[in-house]
């Protein structure tokens, strides 16, 4: 991020950023971007050791197929039709 920019433009930007935050606050911004970039790298080292933990358990074993049943597996003919809801 900060390879197309050199020194002039990094200096002119810390300038114009004490200029805009005092000095005074300058101190509180700098340790709250520290604090976000940190919980950005232990969030991406989580996700990390997630995702390598997930290739390096083994998949867990087919389930069994249940046996086919004695019909066809098509509806038999013979059942009966579904009760007809009572009337009031």
């Amino acid at each position: 991020m900060l390879a197309f920019l050199g020194w002039p433009e990094i200096v002119c930007i810390l300038a114009v950023v004490l200029l805009l935050f005092g000095a005074k606050k300058l101190p509180e911004l700098a340790r709250a971007l520290g604090k976000g970039i940190q919980e950005f790298k232990r969030a991406t080292q989580d996700v990390q050791s997630e995702l390598e933990r997930a290739i390096e358990e083994p998949p867990p074993p087919p389930r069994p197929v249940p046996p086919p049943s004695a019909s066809s597996g098509s509806p038999s003919t013979t059942s009966q039709p579904p009760p007809a809801p009572p009337t009031a």
